[in-house]
């Protein structure tokens, strides 16, 4: 890689007057934990996009060790998003992907991004190009177990109903995937990517069909916002953990990068809806919450202004 950051990531690091890492721990190529890490998870968030480049999240499950790596550069996961779930038949061999690894019961996450390699019965083969972990703010503690799964096709639903807004404000946690465009479609410092976003409930703030995120004092990367600088357009993920419900969202994005008061909250982009879809209980697994994490507790600031 000529530097692990894309065009879009280093414009980020300026504006929000940051500079750009030193270390970074990005590497074209896993090492051994995080291959061991994503062997123990039942699950693995990962997005693609569409062919005008929408970026589209899912959740993959199995039983741990559904994900396994058989050598730096190469994931193998047994299992396809289902039929009827939003972008369901773009994840095929040749598209890009980014996939996280997240462990709610011990903070840890690590991602990963690339090119899909294979696709078929058995699942899919993914191509690492960059890896790297991820700091554990943010990541509220949680317990997961087996639940029962709906096979009901994805609802389109006209945004905002009162379903996704209850959802939206009891989420803690959210996941939005993004992508640098054409220039990093084949995966190399960047591409597609999926990041996760914690806070307290009602973090994610809604008027009308507007969402508006908080950008949390992080690593300092801007994966995400490098890549909204050059490609506005999202995908967001909302998981209920108590029921498996998702609401997938897509929406074009506008940064704020007019610093706060705040040394904790730094900044905030809005994304305003344009797609939207439901599914009741959709995943076979179901989270019992432990406790917020103390970098989460802090940011209470955020959801007391107006």
């Amino acid at each position: 890689m000529d530097g692990p950051f894309h065009r879009g990531e280093l414009i980020a690091q300026v504006l929000a007057g940051t500079g750009t890492p030193g270390f970074t721990g990005i590497r074209p190529f896993m090492p051994d934990q995080h291959r061991d890490f994503f062997a123990l998870l039942p699950y693995l968030f990962i997005a693609t996009t569409d062919a005008e480049g929408w970026p589209v999240a899912t959740v993959l499950t199995g039983q741990p060790g559904f994900i396994r790596s058989p050598d730096p550069t190469t994931l193998t996961v047994a299992a396809l998003p289902r039929a009827g779930e939003p972008g369901a038949e773009l994840f095929a061999a040749g598209r890009p992907f980014g996939a996280l690894g997240l462990d709610f019961a011990t903070h840890r996450r690590n991602r990963v991004n690339g090119l899909i390699a294979g696709a078929g019965e058995g699942g899919l083969t993914l191509e690492v190009l960059q890896s790297f972990g991820n700091c554990p703010q943010y990541i509220q503690t949680r317990a997961v177990e087996a639940g029962p799964a709906s096979t009901t096709p994805a609802e389109v639903i006209a945004f905002p109903t009162a379903e996704a807004l209850a959802q939206i404000a009891r989420a803690d946690t959210m996941f939005v995937a993004t992508n640098a465009g054409p220039e990093k479609s084949g995966g190399e410092n960047g591409g597609v990517d999926i990041s996760h976003r914690g806070g307290l409930p009602g973090f994610v703030k809604v008027a009308g069909n507007v969402l508006t995120i908080p950008d949390f004092r992080g690593n300092r990367f801007f994966n995400t916002l490098g890549n909204l600088v050059l490609d506005p357009r999202a995908g967001l993920l909302f998981v209920d953990f108590e029921t498996g419900d998702l609401l997938h969202l897509q929406g074009r994005v506008e940064i704020d990068w007019t610093p706060t008061d705040d040394d904790l909250i730094q900044r905030q982009w809005r994304l305003t809806v344009e797609h939207a879809w439901r599914r009741p209980a959709a995943l076979p697994l179901r989270w019992t919450f432990g406790a917020y994490s103390p970098v989460t507790l802090n940011t209470a600031a955020w959801n007391a202004a107006a």
